[in-house]
């Protein structure tokens, strides 16, 4: 169960997709109960309703849930949710009504406001008291559930999943010749919680720490509604010669990027797992990235990358892999010879088949 799902395009909806493609190719009977509106998928249910804003809820989700899983009685049943997702907290409820196995798979990273709220169905709804099983997809996103969860829900890691065979760019260890000029990018959805004005601010900062005589050029893929600001700040500023904004991009054009780039950036702070950087990693690129964030899971400090507690502190990482070049070209070599662990769908569907077994004795 998951609020979004095909044909709406994000992080939780492809990997939800994936998902329940690598499971179905396991062996697995996988059905999909989703709020998301859109044409008929096989073994995808829509329960969806006409809401402002194409918003994906149904007023009525626990009593359709509860019809659905009484049709088909499925063995246990998994629910996708970010910080706040209605229908997916209705799947739980529903899966309880039933008194089905319930794993509750959490993509986000719980902030201060994101507590309080749960904290408050725990009060009203006894939640913790359900007998779920939770799973997050990295350790610095599991400390916040926990705390609210408390001993009566185990909270498991299991990555998200990626086909990481088609991310090794330079599988024999090679890669482009050397050039004189550093390409630093950054991939994902131009929303404010990303923070992507604030990525502009970092790579200003790092421009003006490195050399002049070290050329510069920075592309930041992706859409949403944070583009205008940073359209706007990037004028503001002059930045506009050195710092592109291409929209939206395939994967296949996204590995095209990679194959030019010498650094990668994910500068948010509560980004739980970080689908790509570890797309980047695998490329074989230098990471820098926030030490609170998802992607310390699969990147070490001065291993896989450069990890900064602040914004200061990551325009300085980026900056020094600019001008550094062995340290740039030492990090690359490790990070093409050495392919991640994290994020191998064998791993990850190992992982929640424990989940699926732990919440059936628990049920």
């Amino acid at each position: 169960m998951s609020d979004c799902y095909l044909p709406r395009l994000g992080g939780i909806e492809v990997q939800v997709a994936d998902l329940v493609r690598m499971q179905r190719e396991s062996g697995h009977a996988v059905e999909v109960a989703t709020a998301t509106r859109g044409e008929p998928l096989d073994g995808v249910h829509r329960v969806a309703a006409r809401m402002p804003f194409d918003l994906p809820v149904h007023p009525r989700g626990v009593s359709h849930l509860t019809r659905r899983l009484a049709l088909s009685r499925p063995d246990v049943v998994h629910v996708h949710m970010g910080a706040v997702s209605p229908f997916a907290w209705m799947g739980v409820r529903a899966a309880v009504r039933r008194g089905l196995p319930c794993v509750v798979t959490v993509h986000s990273m719980w902030d201060p406001v994101t507590r309080a709220l749960y904290r408050l169905l725990g009060l009203v709804y006894g939640w913790q008291r359900w007998g779920l099983v939770a799973t997050t997809v990295s350790n610095a996103a599991a400390v916040p559930i926990r705390r609210v969860a408390g001993p009566g829900v185990p909270v498991r890691v299991v990555s998200n999943g990626l086909d990481l065979s088609g991310w090794r760019l330079f599988p024999g260890g090679g890669g482009p010749e050397p050039r004189d000029e550093v390409h630093v990018v950054a991939v994902g959805r131009l929303a404010p919680r990303k923070q992507p004005v604030g990525l502009l601010r970092i790579l200003e900062k790092a421009r003006a720490r490195v050399p002049a005589a070290i050329p510069l050029r920075a592309t930041v893929v992706g859409d949403g509604p944070a583009r205008p600001a940073m359209e706007r700040y990037l004028a503001r500023h002059g930045m506009s010669g050195w710092v592109s904004l291409p929209g939206r991009y395939s994967r296949e054009r996204i590995a095209k990027v990679l194959e030019s780039a010498d650094v990668f950036v994910a500068p948010a702070p509560r980004e739980s797992f970080g689908i790509a950087a570890l797309e980047a990693r695998t490329a074989g690129l230098p990471v820098v990235a926030r030490t609170q964030s998802g992607v310390a899971d699969f990147v070490e400090h001065g291993t896989e990358g450069l990890l900064g507690r602040d914004p200061g502190a990551v325009a300085e990482a980026v900056a020094r892999l600019c001008e550094d070049r062995g340290l740039r070209e030492r990090i690359t070599r490790h990070n093409r010879a050495n392919p991640p662990a994290a994020g191998s769908w064998p791993t990850v569907l190992a992982g929640f088949d424990r989940a699926y077994a732990e919440a059936a004795g628990r049920a």
